[in-house]
């Protein structure tokens, strides 16, 4: 009985959340976006905020902003309880991102079979 009233209550949850059908989206994050947060961390007297960065510094905060686009994303709560609570649900995500070039180059080839 309480697995029914679990589903339904992370069903209502699900609902109302701001998140609805927008589970998952990349963190989006830019080189400015890092300089502002190394800025506000750093100990007062080690830099001069605002002041200009070298190459070196612009170009490595660069990559990191690209890195953490590509592998970082934000999720809805009640989605990232659903995949802590079940990896087995985690585990069919994983292998259906796996065997998506596949399934779409299945699919390709089947619609040009098709002509």
């Amino acid at each position: 009985m309480s697995d029914v009233l679990d589903e339904a209550q992370a069903l209502i949850q699900c609902k109302s959340c701001p998140w609805y059908k927008h589970c998952v989206q990349p963190i989006r994050v830019t080189e400015e976006d890092l300089k502002r947060q190394m800025e506000s961390s750093m100990s007062p007297g080690s830099s001069i905020p605002g002041a200009p960065y070298g190459d070196d510094v612009s170009q490595f905060l660069s990559g990191m902003a690209t890195a953490a686009q590509n592998s970082l994303l934000e999720g809805c709560p009640v989605f990232i309880d659903r995949l802590r609570a079940n990896p087995k649900l985690a585990e069919r995500i994983r292998k259906m991102m796996q065997e998506w070039s596949r399934e779409s180059e299945k699919q390709r080839g089947e619609g040009e079979q098709g002509l």
